[in-house]
């Protein structure tokens, strides 16, 4: 199937509440403009080199996405344009964005990443982390960074039930949070591989790259 198909097949299973972000890590700048070309306007990187060359190549309307793992001394290169930022994985990441958002005199919207795979290598808060955050003084005064929700990452398995395990402990926890947080709309969880479970948990914002663009190169 093409990418035109593959993104329209995917956008027809998707319930109307639920956000695409169209990963295009390793895609080149013409199967993007497929997508754009589509009316989707939401992509997703995971390295800011490469995300920052296309965003200078491409038209000014896109939402970029962050959703890989961040180093702090990367920030500075992506706080004038990126538009979401799905994997604060740390207090010293955020006060990074925060300061570089500043400069840019702009505030730039976060999701924070939650630890729930059952396997050691993926980044993330636990939840008493989380929460420890949330309640720090210095942290309420940044006036540069949205916390707008939470992203994880499921195990990276065969067994669906303990992926929908992990999506369901996330989507808990969220739900906690979002009584007290009125900026709690983003729940992103959910790849090529597994978004449909995350959807049925309680997903808003699903990643997916391989599904519509093909395989990695």
């Amino acid at each position: 199937m093409s990418i035109k198909e593959n993104l329209s097949s995917i956008l027809n299973t998707l319930p109307e509440s639920v956000t695409l972000v169209a990963v295009s890590k390793t895609k080149p700048i013409s199967d993007l403009q497929q997508v754009y070309d589509e009316g989707h306007r939401i992509f997703g990187e995971n390295r800011v080199q490469e995300m920052t060359e296309k965003w200078e190549n491409m038209p000014k309307d896109i939402e970029w996405h962050m959703i890989g793992h961040l180093q702090r001394n990367k920030v500075k290169y992506m706080a004038e344009y990126v538009s979401l930022i799905h994997g604060v994985d740390s207090p010293r990441l955020l006060a990074e964005i925060n300061k570089q958002a500043k400069k840019c005199k702009r505030t730039i919207s976060c999701l924070l990443q939650v630890h729930i795979a059952e396997e050691d290598t993926k980044f993330g808060f636990n939840e008493k982390e989380l929460l420890a955050l949330l309640e720090n003084e210095e942290f309420k005064t940044y006036k540069h960074v949205k916390i707008i929700g939470l992203m994880g990452m499921a195990t990276f398995t065969e067994d669906m039930n303990q992926v929908r395990r992990e999506f369901k402990s996330l989507k808990s926890l969220f739900s906690k949070l979002e009584n007290n947080y009125p900026n709690f709309t983003t729940l992103s969880m959910g790849m090529s591989g597994d978004y449909k479970i995350a959807i049925e948990e309680g997903s808003t914002m699903v990643r997916i790259g391989s599904s519509i663009f093909g395989k990695r190169n």
